[in-house]
Order: C-alpha cells, then sequence, then structure tokens
C-alpha cells in the first residue's frame, strides 16, 4: 500500500509563492509519472503538472510561466513551485504517484489565495 503526504499549502496574497511538497511512502518498486491536480471550491478535480520519472514536465496553459514541477526519485518527493499567485488558484492541491498501472492520491493541501 502507497501513502502520498503532501504539505506547503497555506493562505497568501495574490503576487505571493508558494512550494508544495508530496512525499511517497509505503511498498513501493518504482514510481513512474508523479504530479499534482486541484480541486477549487465548485469544481472539478482538474490537472495542474506532471513530471515523468526522468523529470520531463508537463504544466497545463494556466500554470506555465508561473508554476515549477520537480521530483527526487531518491527521496520519492514531487514538488509544486507556484509563483505569482492568483486569487483563482485557490483550491485544494492533490499528489498523485503513478506506481504500474495504479495511481495513488494523497489527502489534499489547502491552497487559498487572497487578493
Amino acid at each position: 500500500q502507497v501513502q502520498l503526504l503532501e504539505s506547503g499549502g497555506d493562505s497568501v496574497q495574490a503576487g505571493g509563492s508558494l512550494t508544495l511538497s508530496c512525499v511517497a511512502s509505503g511498498s513501493i518498486l518504482q514510481i513512474e509519472d508523479m504530479g499534482w491536480y486541484r480541486r477549487a471550491p465548485g469544481n472539478q478535480r482538474e490537472l495542474v503538472a506532471t513530471v515523468s520519472r526522468g523529470g520531463d514536465g508537463h504544466l497545463v496553459d494556466s500554470a506555465k510561466g508561473r508554476f515549477t514541477i520537480s521530483r527526487d526519485n531518491a527521496k520519492k518527493m514531487v514538488y509544486l513551485q507556484m509563483n505569482s499567485l492568483k486569487p483563482e488558484d485557490t483550491a485544494v492541491y492533490y499528489c498523485y504517484a503513478q506506481i504500474a498501472s495504479d495511481h495513488s492520491w494523497g489527502q489534499g493541501t489547502q491552497v487559498t489565495v487572497t487578493s
């Protein structure tokens, strides 16, 4: 069983920065893709960023130029550096990890951006 634990969520003013972290633990042979989704109030969960085991990152258009995704395979961690935050970035951010054909999810960390 795999557990994912996110941290780093907070309340910040617009224009501020946050770094989210997620660590995987449990019975893990190899993690393939890792990434971040978010769910804003009243909305469905949406993809924010993914990163392959080799470090190739992908950001959705709304995150490009502001967010950076990275990972540390040895530590089984994935990070999301978020700059120039906007009120519309307010959401619960969820970490995920693909292990073989399964996806594991964290419990989420709240990010609130005030104007």
